[in-house]
């Protein structure tokens, strides 16, 4: 059976932001977990918690779930860039909330990851992870996981274009 951890950890592991920013969160009275009997203030940052898959809990009056990992599948427009550091336009990362752009990882990347990547310009769902093994399975070569991608183009394609197309693009 899991340890029961202090409520400002449980609230850093999910993205709310730097252990001390976490506490202040509890001090200030903007954090309730459900103990079992519905959701209960907690302002004491030495308070324990059982995390569990199914535990609910309030910041700042939103409701959030625990996840040991996150995994997210987000519908990607046109426009932003599968980038932390966008050049020319805005970041599929902005789209999220903050808790899933500052989930702890033990690599240099704070937040969920993308599973691969679409241009700007090309829309379509996107995986997003925090879970490095996951995302190292899912997109690693030596894996060989099929990746199925329908489009659509501007121009009807003929035939030597789809054959061209068929023997591979770089």
């Amino acid at each position: 059976m899991p340890q029961p951890s202090l409520v400002t950890d449980l609230l850093y592991s999910q993205g709310f932001g730097t252990r001390r920013i976490c506490a202040g969160l509890v001090q200030q009275g903007l954090v309730k977990f459900d103990l079992g009997a519905g959701l209960v203030n907690v302002i004491d940052t030495d308070a324990r918690v059982e995390a569990t898959q199914a535990m609910a809990f309030m910041v700042q009056g939103i409701l959030w779930q625990y996840h040991a990992k996150a995994y997210v599948l987000l519908h990607k427009p046109a426009g932003t860039e599968c980038s932390h550091k966008p050049s020319a336009w805005p970041s599929v990362y902005s789209l999220l909330p903050t808790p899933l752009r500052q989930r702890p990882a033990k690599t240099g990347l704070q937040g969920v990851q993308a599973v691969g990547r679409l241009d700007q310009d090309t829309t379509g769902m996107l995986l997003l992870s925090d879970d490095g093994q996951f995302i190292h399975r899912m997109s690693s070569p030596k894996h060989h996981v099929p990746k199925v991608y329908a489009l659509c183009t501007e121009d009807v394609l003929n035939e030597a274009v789809v054959d061209k197309l068929m023997k591979g693009v770089v």
